[in-house]
């Protein structure tokens, strides 16, 4: 997988991140994994995924213990970011 020339933050997305991410702990860590995602979005520490059911079609990687975003590729370097958040509010 190449690297990801552009990340698409949909609105459903900066929402999440500004009430449940933004000035918390894991956004450091959010970022951290962000850069991470960049080089590789499959990199062993993200546990990329893909998602099954009603989110056929999305995949997921982990920020931290209890927070994971959801994202879906738009081509091979083109991602966008759809929601953020601990398992029971992303899923």
């Amino acid at each position: 997988m190449p690297r990801i020339n552009e990340i698409v933050w949909a609105g459903s997305f900066k929402r999440a991140f500004r009430t449940r991410v933004l000035g918390q702990p894991p956004e450091q860590v959010f970022r951290e994994r962000l850069a991470i995602f960049i080089e590789n979005p499959f990199d062993a520490r993200l546990k990329t995924h893909k998602l099954s059911g009603s989110f056929e079609g999305l995949w997921a990687f982990t920020v931290a213990y209890d927070c994971r975003v959801v994202f879906r590729f738009l081509s091979q370097d083109r991602v966008l970011l759809i929601d953020i958040g601990k398992h029971d509010e992303v899923y």
